[in-house]
């Protein structure tokens, strides 16, 4: 058996939470493999609407273990509070859900690290979510950081201190103030509560899954074009978004990948700074924000709107050597008289169908226009209700980019889904 790997094609925010929740009943485990609490995964149900920062998106699916891995960063004052939020919904989530102890936790210095270095940056900022997020991979990778496992150490809190009192030199060098006595206290009551659930191996629980023939749903969060390496550095996160990530993440060979699962938006959103050659500055791209409902669900940060953009797509599927699409949010586009698509872009005066090196060069896309379909589409179900307009829209990507779109999502709740080919 293989891991199946969900993740996002172009700048976050495309929908996994939701694809991710929809296949969950499939798949007997369900892995986050990267990120930490800067995500936001989206789901509804049964007139319910959740917003899933750290966990993952199959555990509100009975018979689903869900591990939280050892690529992901953690910060335990934010699971706390999403994993009561959960229980009150008489979610079993210790039932559910199980952590990789190897998985590097988000102290309360590195959220004031964050703000201060974001601070310093002035007009060149990265549009950081402020979460600890950066300032922890560092730390990892530094090999300065401390883990899950580490909480279980009769030397826990000194560890902490000589990390602590580090981070604090760092503070003092940017002039920051700051008062963490409160948030520290929170963190460590946090620390207690994360002690209550089963803490393990990560590596060889999904290994020791994959040789008992188990389905494993690798979940990837943040988006492709916001790699650390492969992204519009250094508007980046701090981790590995695209496919190998799901390797360093979960602790799985490259042989034992399985399918790989493509999501994007029928348009294209960004949160914070860094190119985005797509992006409407004008009463279409407003028109997008708003029926898009296009704010962070974990900052609540307005998003950057533009059209579909062909050319980071199809980068993005070459990185993860992506099998199937998933389109997400057609609908947001039904009112729509003309749809554009970028399917190269010029820079320097030259065409070109590449993602250019250089964050900072002016790239102007070239497009192809599409009639709208001017049809309500959430209320459809089956395929060959969907409108020729929306259909040749399709086609047209499929045949641009080389890879079919396996699922089609007409709206935010589970039932609003159209599976044209078998996931996996």
């Amino acid at each position: 058996m293989k891991v199946d790997v969900v993740l996002g094609l172009q700048w976050g925010d495309e929908g996994k939470g939701k694809i991710v929740d929809v296949l969950a009943q499939r798949y007997p485990i369900v892995a986050r493999f990267q990120g930490g609490p800067n995500a936001g995964h989206s789901l509804h149900f049964e007139g319910t609407s959740f917003v899933l920062h750290t966990i993952p998106s199959g555990v509100f699916r009975k018979g689903t273990a869900n591990l939280i891995g050892n690529g992901v960063v953690f910060d335990p004052i934010i699971f706390r509070e999403e994993a009561e939020a959960i229980e009150a919904l008489n979610v079993p989530i210790r039932e559910r859900l199980v952590i990789s102890k190897k998985a590097h936790l988000i102290v309360p210095t590195h959220r004031v690290l964050d703000a201060a270095s974001e601070k310093s940056k002035g007009a060149s900022k990265i549009g950081s979510t402020l979460k600890g997020i950066g300032p922890t991979y560092k730390d990892k990778t530094g090999r300065e950081g401390l883990r899950i496992g580490d909480i279980l150490a009769a030397d826990f809190r000194d560890r902490y201190e000589a990390l602590k009192a580090k981070h604090i030199s760092q503070i003092n060098n940017f002039g920051f103030e700051f008062n963490i006595d409160e948030q520290e206290k929170e963190w460590f009551d946090a620390i207690e509560y994360l002690k209550t659930f089963t803490l393990v191996d990560g590596e060889y629980y999904i290994n020791q899954a994959l040789g008992k023939s188990l389905r494993v749903l690798a979940e990837g969060a943040q988006g492709s074009m916001l790699d650390v390496d492969f992204g519009s550095y250094p508007f980046v996160t701090s981790s590995s978004t695209c496919c190998a990530g799901a390797c360093i993440g979960l602790g799985v060979a490259p042989s034992k990948i399985g399918t790989v699962s493509g999501i994007f938006k029928a348009y294209c959103t960004r949160v914070g700074s860094g190119p985005f050659p797509t992006e409407l500055h004008d009463e279409v791209g407003e028109d997008l924000r708003q029926k898009g409902h296009e704010f962070g669900a974990t900052t609540g940060r307005p998003r950057r709107t533009g059209w579909l953009d062909l050319v980071a797509l199809k980068y993005a599927i070459m990185l993860n050597g992506v099998d199937e699409l998933i389109m997400m949010k057609a609908d947001v586009l039904d009112t729509f008289e003309t749809i554009k698509v970028a399917t190269a872009y010029k820079v320097d005066g030259e065409i070109t169908n590449q993602v250019p090196y250089d964050t900072y060069a002016t790239v102007e896309p070239i497009y192809k226009e599409f009639k709208g379909w001017k049809k309500d589409l959430s209320q459809i179900r089956k395929e060959e209700d969907l409108p020729f307009e929306f259909m040749t829209y399709i086609r047209f990507i499929e045949e641009e980019v080389g890879v079919p779109v396996s699922i089609i999502s007409l709206g935010p709740d589970r039932e609003a889904t159209i599976i044209r080919e078998k996931i996996g």
